[in-house]
């Protein structure tokens, strides 16, 4: 919370580095100008402002378990505001309000076996749950990702796939829509993926984030697998605006996403009409 106790009040924040991901995405490794740490929690999300432009809610990808007073963003260039930030630099100061929301329940999922199921630019805060679960390896059982994107240059974070791979435990799987000569992993819808996975659905929570339009085909094939309705967890992040249930525009039903989500149980998103 910004020391003058105000929800408005940007705290000042400076862009330690970026790095190109995509053609569309950056990532962005920030640093508040106090030298405090942001305390988010896996799944939760921040507002950004470039003074004189606006501000936009985004999503934070680095595990609060990595060392050091950074945290990252990963931001697609989407809007006046993302714009503006894809031309910053290094040393280019911002503002930042947050963090905001209800992450994943990382208390309960200790123990269990984990399914991540991430569409686009839905890996960005999966990954860090799924960082921190990398940091805290023992304290989870099995871990399954099934990812996918539009294109193989799309792909988020390639190079860490790889590395979580190599980290114990973990069994990846990844599709795109569109496949170029390179390609020689598989090419389709994400559900396809569900056939290479075997889980103990007894054990397992699962955990999904993506575009709207996939959530209801992919919660059709986690439930096929055997999973219980109350082990299945979605974020709604792309639909929030003012961060503290002020503008109404994250409202689905008489819920505001940014208070009660982004993160939700299954089990509640099926009594609201407009959620899914």
């Amino acid at each position: 919370m910004h020391k003058d106790n105000s929800i408005y009040v940007p705290r000042m924040a400076e862009i330690v580095s970026t790095r190109a991901l995509t053609a569309r995405e950056r990532s962005f490794s920030i640093r508040l100008a106090d030298g405090s740490l942001l305390g988010h929690l896996p799944g939760q999300f921040v507002e950004v402002s470039v003074f004189g432009v606006g501000e936009a809610p985004i999503s934070v990808s680095s595990s609060p378990t990595r060392p050091g007073d950074a945290f990252e963003l990963c931001i697609r260039e989407a809007g006046s505001v993302t714009g503006a930030l894809h031309r910053l630099s290094a040393g280019s100061t911002i503002g930042i309000r947050g963090p905001y929301g209800r992450g994943f329940p990382v208390e309960e999922l200790k123990g269990r076996n984990l399914l991540f199921v991430a569409g686009g630019l839905g890996l960005v805060p999966l990954r860090s749950l799924i960082d921190y679960v990398v940091d805290n390896r023992g304290l989870f059982g099995e871990v399954t990702l099934l990812y996918g994107s539009r294109t193989p240059t799309d792909m988020l974070f390639a190079d860490e796939l790889e590395r979580w791979r190599a980290s114990g435990g973990f069994r990846i799987e990844t599709t795109v829509d569109l496949a170029d000569g390179a390609w020689t992993g598989n090419v389709g819808v994400i559900t396809k993926l569900f056939d290479y996975v075997d889980i103990d659905p007894a054990r397992t929570v699962a955990l999904v984030v993506g575009p709207p339009v996939m959530f209801r085909f992919v919660l059709k094939s986690i439930l096929a697998k055997g999973v219980y309705e109350s082990c299945i967890y979605l974020s709604l992040e792309r639909r929030m605006k003012c961060g503290v249930g002020k503008c109404g525009h994250c409202q689905v039903d008489d819920v505001y996403v940014c208070q009660k989500g982004p993160v939700f149980p299954y089990t509640s998103l099926r009594k609201l009409q407009e959620a899914l």
